[in-house]
């Protein structure tokens, strides 16, 4: 089932009502699923390779804290931050500014920024071994099946 953009996201406690979240594609709804999103969005940073080792370690950890309470909202909210991390550090390293369309909506050209590439490439790892977590992904199958 799509992610329901019409919930009260500025009301809901996923927390409490695990039953209203939906995984959707991606990272939809990243910035939007309360508490998860204000517990993980202080720890994302990726602007060095540095930073976004701690950045990624720290909400590896917060998805294997989610995991251990079986928190399924939690892990896939961790998964969704470290697939970000992952791709706007991508985002970085191929358009300066991280802006890929210019004004007049035709693309910049590509510019590499190897440290970006770096910080990308942390995060990959990091969201590659959250995604395949045989306990997150029977949790998302179960989560799926009751709730959708």
């Amino acid at each position: 089932m799509a992610f329901d953009y019409t919930l009260d996201f500025e009301n809901v406690d996923f927390r409490k009502n695990p039953e209203l979240y939906r995984v959707g594609r991606g990272e939809q709804g990243v910035l939007l699923v309360e508490p998860y999103k204000s517990e993980i969005l202080p720890h994302w940073k990726f602007k060095t390779p540095a930073i976004a080792n701690k950045s990624s370690e720290k909400i590896y950890s917060m998805f294997l804290e989610y995991k251990e309470k079986k928190d399924f909202v939690g892990m896939d909210m961790a998964r969704k931050f470290l697939q970000m991390g992952y791709t706007r550090a991508r985002r970085y390293a191929n358009y300066k500014g991280g802006r890929k369309y210019k004004k007049n909506g035709e693309t910049h050209e590509r510019h590499i920024d190897e440290e970006k590439a770096e910080s990308a490439a942390i995060f990959h790892v990091k969201w590659k071994k959250a995604r395949e977590d045989k306990d997150y992904l029977l949790l998302k199958k179960k989560h799926q099946k009751e709730f959708g």
